[in-house]
């Protein structure tokens, strides 16, 4: 008998990225639109990729 174990969002990467998004780059703001907090994230990635010396890529995926 196998059980899975709860989500452990420590052993994510992706959660542990967006929790110093949300610390560093997002707190404190307001944003008036989705369109708005969707720029300011991809802002973030790119600043904190430009930290770490990573390259980051853009994909616009079209919707139906």
């Amino acid at each position: 008998f196998f059980q899975l174990p709860k989500y452990s969002s420590e052993m994510n990467l992706i959660e542990i990225e967006w929790h110093q998004l949300k610390t560093h780059e997002l707190a404190g703001q307001i944003f008036p639109d989705e369109y708005d907090l969707a720029l300011t994230v991809k802002q973030g990635i790119e600043a904190r990729a430009q930290k770490g010396g990573y390259e980051t890529h853009c994909f616009k995926f079209n919707s139906a």
